[in-house]
């Protein structure tokens, strides 16, 4: 039961942060490209990556704790759903190539950024 409420807690905030992150790059690049939701995916990635080699490798949480970090917050802070239904739009309105460089772009960096992510938890 610990380990429902922990992810559940965690997660409402990784929506916030999502939300937050979203509106203050939005407002700032526009939304022509979702490039807020482009950016919250790849940092995601990079934090699922470090914080998961992290805390399993080099600072043993409990279970609980690492499922909050991970699944919870971090989980909530991503968005996948959100990354493909904005391609179909692209897509749907004519701009392919916005389309390609959302779905490749998130793919391809955020594959890097996790990567990258699990190598500096090993480092640290």
């Amino acid at each position: 039961m610990r380990l429902a409420i922990a992810v559940m807690i965690a997660g409402g905030f990784g929506t916030l942060v999502r939300y937050w992150v979203d509106g203050l790059v939005s407002s700032h690049f526009g939304t022509q490209f979702p490039i807020g939701i482009f950016i919250i995916n790849v940092v995601g990635a990079f934090l699922l990556g470090f914080c998961f080699t992290f805390l399993t490798d080099r600072l043993v949480l409990d279970a609980w704790m690492r499922f909050a970090i991970t699944t919870g917050f971090i989980g909530a802070f991503t968005t996948f759903s959100t990354m493909t239904f904005n391609t179909a739009q692209m897509l749907s309105s004519g701009n392919i190539g916005f389309a390609v460089v959302n779905s490749l772009g998130s793919v391809c960096c955020g594959i890097i950024a996790s990567y990258s992510g699990i190598v500096l938890g090993r480092i640290v």
